[in-house]
This record gives structure tokens, C-alpha cells and sequence, in this order.
């Protein structure tokens, strides 16, 4: 597949079959993800795999309780627009995708978000490249409970910074529109 080709084809994926994500794929993923450039070579980046779509579940839950908190604590907040969706039983944050991949590290590392999200956008690439799609859930951010976190083998000193689905699409959408790009500036000699 071309580059240029890659770009086009790495949309985000909300609906998935069935069909299991082998391990070793994930992994060759992970291992195009650490390619990714990052400050002073920190290579912070560490991650969790979730192949289990009941632990899938739970987490989905897990997220919905705390930004539904977050929302009744804060009406103003940005989710309220999300709050009906968020109150159904039946709606996964995750979209019922096979496998989720967690991008985190230690949150003391400065420049932690950046080098993560560039690990992320590499894993979307490599998962484009090999026939799979991904979507990057922010609402996967909000994992709270102390079990949960014991349970996913979250360290107290990490933030998650992108929580990845990953599966066999089972949709191919259009490229939205994009908005003409701002060249604010260019200066030559």
C-alpha cells in the first residue's frame, strides 16, 4: 500500500465483526507503534491488552459511571451533549470492538501526551496497513476504580493517554471534508 494510500484508508472504525485479533498481530502492531519518534529517546510509552469482550464491557461501564459523574457534578461540561447516549445500558464506549489497546506511561514524564500520541498514530497506521481498523475512545480515558486499575495492571503513577480499539471493520466510511489548510505564513529565502 502506498503512503499516500495509508493516509487515506486509516479512518475511524465504530463498527467491527465478530472475528478475533490474534495476539501476535497486536503485538507486530505494538512493535510498529514503538517506531514512533519521541523526546530524548524516552520511549515512555507502555501498553495493556484487552482481548476479552466482557473486560471490554466492564471498562466501557467503568468510563460511562465516571463521565456520567463528572457531568452531574458539572453541567456545563463539554459530555453533557453525550449524557443520553452515556445513560444507556446497551451503548459500549468501545463499540463492541474484538480488542482495545491501552497507550499509557508515567505521568511524571514531560512530554508523556505528545510521544504517546505519536505511538498511537503509528499503531493506527500499522493496524490500517495489515486490514484492520481502529478508533481512538477519549471516553476510555476515565478509569477510576482502584480494582479496575489493579485489574488492567495500571501502576498508580501512569496515565492513560490513548485508549485504542482495534478490530475487523465490518464498515468502510467516507473521508470527511476537510477544511481548506491555513498557510499562515510562508517565509523563504
Amino acid at each position: 500500500m502506498e503512503f499516500s494510500d495509508l493516509l487515506i484508508n486509516r479512518r475511524s472504525i465504530r463498527r467491527y465483526t465478530d472475528k478475533k485479533v490474534p495476539l501476535n498481530i497486536i503485538e507486530e502492531i505494538i512493535n510498529d507503534s514503538i517506531l514512533a519518534p519521541n523526546a530524548s529517546n524516552e520511549q515512555p510509552w507502555k501498553f495493556i491488552i484487552v482481548n476479552d469482550m466482557d473486560m471490554i464491557k466492564s471498562i466501557s461501564d467503568e468510563s460511562k459511571k465516571n463521565i456520567l459523574k463528572r457531568i452531574s457534578d458539572n453541567p456545563d461540561d463539554y459530555a453533557k451533549k453525550y449524557e443520553g447516549v452515556l445513560k444507556k445500558e446497551s451503548y459500549n464506549v468501545f463499540y463492541n470492538a474484538p480488542s482495545l489497546v491501552l497507550i499509557l506511561g508515567d505521568s511524571s514524564k514531560k512530554n508523556l501526551m505528545v510521544d504517546c500520541a505519536l505511538a498511537a498514530s503509528y499503531f493506527m497506521m500499522s493496524a490500517t496497513s495489515k486490514g484492520l481498523g481502529t478508533c481512538w475512545v477519549n471516553f476510555g480515558l476515565y478509569i477510576e476504580s482502584p480494582e479496575m486499575m489493579t485489574t488492567l495492571g495500571i501502576p498508580e503513577d501512569n496515565t492513560i493517554v490513548a485508549p485504542l480499539i482495534l478490530g475487523y471493520p465490518d464498515q468502510k466510511p467516507s473521508i470527511p471534508k476537510r477544511k481548506q489548510v491555513e498557510i499562515l505564513k510562508v517565509i523563504e529565502s
